[in-house]
């Protein structure tokens, strides 16, 4: 395949955001190429969800990992397969995508049909380009910032490049297939990523469970996937050795009383070895609240749903935050060592113990009632000094090595967000490409380029006028 290579000749788009365009190219508003479609009462259709990396998909109803709000079914809307469905607060985020079957959306989101000129993969991908997200917030209304709405109203004024049609199906399945290539690399790396966890869980759940020393004595723990521990270690319930607070249902809005806009921890910014607080919202925290909701360094914060149990530790570095409802925050107490601490929750919830004492409805609650029943060891606590120590030696390279492969998804997320910006502005000419013998493009592959984490919006994420 030959190396794609720039238009011959461009011209003046009048647009700030993509200065030139291939000639050929028109600017239309959106209206000029999608209809609104407000359908409902149609119950029996699938449920469709709206992915912050990959666009809308069927929600899977048998592995829910998160709240979902089932009910008023009637209000939901229909989105016909090729519609393109967007989340009014999160578009601007890239939640935006083609409807792969009919199905239905929250009433939180816009449904958009295409008209003849428009292939809905085409300008999911545009709508998802840096560029254009940020004309999305030019367009977008509310009474704060982060709570501002794109309308169908203003939608349909918004601007848009519009190749000929031919040429978006050759871009669309140019980038499909890049993403084919993609996916692979990025599931390659994935792989490599779960072995060296494993080795690292290996090295961990032996030290907290059996000490470093082979010559101790053992004695049964009282658990079976416990096992047997050192005879002098103790073995102790989680509430005997830490205080577990759950985290209260925050507001946006400020109540009578004393209190304050305070940034605030979800379960998402619950991430392995450390928080990720690049996305971090405010809410409203009552003064008389703020002590015991309050997150101060060495205290864990724990996952209340999703993946039950995932911890991450908090440090001096991180700025003064608050939980709500969906995390536990757990202070140890004098006798067990924060790491020491956390080193156990890694190894019970990458071992899924945590996942066999939840409570299941329709999805899984690490309660706060069940969390401070589960056993830990307690070994002296210079002891615990010791085998974090050594954990630190032994899992350095192992760290070194998932760190390094992290960035290298990282990088190629990277590359492929800057093609598909080429690509769909015109910067990049792929009209002379042809499909080769390696680029065959299966949908389960492609799913590699989604999250590991869940990117999935919210429903509630929106009022539902549109």
């Amino acid at each position: 395949m030959k190396a794609a290579s720039a238009y011959t000749t461009y011209r003046a788009s009048g647009l700030p955001w993509v200065p030139q365009l291939p000639e050929g190219w028109l600017v239309l508003r959106n209206g000029r190429l999608f209809g609104h479609r407000v359908e409902m009462g149609f119950p029996d259709l699938p449920i469709l969800e709206v992915s912050l990396r990959t666009g809308v998909r069927v929600r899977d109803m048998e592995n829910l990992k998160r709240k979902q709000v089932m009910s008023q079914k009637e209000k939901y809307k229909r989105a016909a397969k090729g519609d393109i469905a967007y989340n009014m607060m999160r578009m601007w985020q890239g939640a935006v995508g083609p409807a792969p079957v009919d199905g239905l959306v929250s009433p939180a989101y816009v449904v958009v049909k295409p008209y003849d000129e428009a292939n809905s993969s085409y300008y999911s991908h545009l709508f998802r380009t840096a560029a254009y997200m940020q004309e999305v917030n030019k367009f977008s209304r509310g009474i704060v910032a982060d709570r501002n709405r794109l309308y169908w109203e203003s939608f349909k004024q918004m601007p848009s490049l519009a190749p000929p049609r031919p040429e978006q199906d050759q871009i669309v399945a140019y980038l499909r297939a890049q993403d084919a290539h993609i996916a692979r690399f990025i599931q390659a790396k994935r792989d490599l990523i779960k072995l060296l966890t494993e080795q690292k869980l290996r090295i961990i759940d032996h030290a907290v469970t059996r000490g470093l020393d082979a010559t101790f004595t053992l004695k049964p723990s009282g658990t079976e996937w416990l096992g047997e521990v050192p005879e002098h270690w103790e073995v102790q319930r989680l509430k005997n050795v830490a205080n577990v607070v759950l985290g209260k249902m925050l507001t946006m809005e400020a109540k009578a009383g004393d209190g304050d806009f305070k940034s605030y921890m979800r379960s998402t910014n619950v991430q392995w070895i450390k928080p990720d607080v690049r996305d971090v919202k405010e809410m409203w925290v009552a003064k008389a609240e703020m002590a015991q909701l309050r997150v101060r360094k060495g205290d864990l914060l724990v996952s209340e749903g999703g993946e039950v149990g995932r911890a991450c530790m908090w440090n001096d570095e991180l700025p003064e935050c608050y939980i709500q409802n969906s995390v536990h925050r757990v202070a140890a107490k004098p006798m067990m060592l924060p790491e020491f601490l956390f080193h156990q929750f890694f190894a019970y919830g990458k071992r899924g113990r945590f996942n066999a004492i939840v409570n299941r409805v329709s999805i899984a609650h690490l309660t706060r009632e069940k969390l401070v029943t589960v056993p830990f060891t307690v070994p002296p606590i210079e002891e615990q000094k010791l085998i974090c120590r050594w954990i630190s030696d032994e899992c350095q390279p192992l760290d070194d090595a998932i760190t390094r492969t992290e960035d290298e998804i990282k990088l190629i997320r990277e590359y492929r967000d800057r093609l598909i910006a080429d690509v769909v502005t015109g910067q990049v000419d792929v009209r002379g490409w042809q499909p080769g013998p390696d680029d065959l493009v299966d949908d389960v592959v492609l799913a590699a380029l989604g999250d590991v984490q869940e990117d999935v919006t919210e429903e509630e994420d929106g009022d539902g006028k549109d």
